[in-house]
């Protein structure tokens, strides 16, 4: 892993604006810290007419963590995407036609939101490609239950690791991950947020991420796993509990097909082999059409399930995939 020399105080600031090329897809937006901040609403619980924990403090609470843990290293802007759009209006415009409303009658809140802070003086290179570090998180609305009281608890998803700046797909493994956080006040989150960046071992993702070089498939396994796949969803539940989980679905697999043959960065081999590092680059930049609330799930599944594809090739452990 590297570091660069330590950036100047000024440009560790949130004025150096992160990549603009999206981590996730989706039914995604890109949208500003600013405008989440000034322009949409905070829904509260419906029993005391409290707030939530806003998604603006959480990403100012992540972004302050990541700034202190991180201390002297350059700290990018937060990229934030926005989904499921709850629109609403002030009573006193109730009964005005939507074509006569005027802005300041509006209110709007995203039901969904992703963000992610980069660490660009933090890397290193796995395959020819460039990883630097990020950290950032997921408040989805939806998840928590309104018809409460202050107090209740809120849910959130954390996650650190790397992103693969050829692509921008992002490596997330277990321990970089907080996929059910559940607090009720933003001190609680805030403690969560420094323990996960502390507890997080960088050094032994990248190894893990390093190691998936060494090994490849050939293209009769590729058609094996892909082809098993399909299959596990629809396998009776007990058969299920005896076989590695995957979390992808008919549409992500599809795409892993199609980027076999056609991706630039991650095809086949002119001999149809793979490397493991490549296979994982294509469940990774499959999920980027995966709705927010289940996008970090499945970044963690990419990992744990091609590396037990990797265990399979060592003979450590049968794998089901690869039969």
């Amino acid at each position: 892993m590297h570091i660069l020399p330590q950036a100047d105080p000024q440009e560790s600031a949130f004025s150096v604006p992160s990549t603009s090329r999206a981590f996730i897809e989706a039914n995604t937006t890109p949208t500003s810290f600013c405008e989440i901040r000034r322009d949409h609403i905070i829904p509260v619980f419906v029993k005391d007419n409290e707030p939530l924990i806003s998604q603006a403090d959480f990403i100012q609470v992540t972004a302050e963590a990541v700034r202190d843990v991180f201390r002297g290293e350059q700290v990018l802007a937060p990229q934030i995407r926005v989904s499921h759009p709850i629109k609403g209006r002030i009573p006193d415009a109730k009964d005005k036609p939507a074509k006569d409303l005027q802005d300041w009658e509006r209110t709007l809140y995203y039901e969904r939101m992703m963000f992610a802070v980069e660490i660009p003086t933090i890397f290193d290179e796995i395959g020819g490609n460039r990883l630097t570090l990020i950290v950032g998180g997921v408040k989805a609305y939806n998840l928590d239950n309104l018809y409460n009281r202050k107090g209740a608890v809120e849910h959130f998803k954390l996650f650190v690791g790397f992103e693969n700046m050829v692509c921008t797909n992002l490596c997330v493994r277990t321990d970089g991950f907080m996929g059910d956080l559940r607090v009720s006040s933003v001190e609680q989150l805030q403690k969560a947020i420094y323990q996960l960046l502390h507890t997080y071992d960088q050094h032994r993702h990248l190894r893990q991420l390093q190691a998936l070089t060494e090994y490849s498939i050939t293209e009769q396994q590729f058609a094996q796993i892909i082809g098993r796949s399909r299959m596990y969803s629809h396998l009776p539940t007990a058969a299920k509990q005896h076989i590695p989980a995957l979390l992808y679905g008919d549409q992500q697999l599809a795409s892993v097909c199609k980027d076999y043959y056609r991706d630039q960065s991650f095809c086949r081999e002119a001999n149809g082999g793979i490397n493991l590092w490549r296979l994982y680059n294509l469940f990774t930049g499959a999920n980027k059409s995966t709705y927010i609330d289940q996008f970090l799930d499945r970044s963690v599944n990419a990992l744990d399930f091609v590396g037990q594809i990797q265990d399979g090739l060592r003979g450590h452990q049968t794998n089901w995939y690869l039969q």
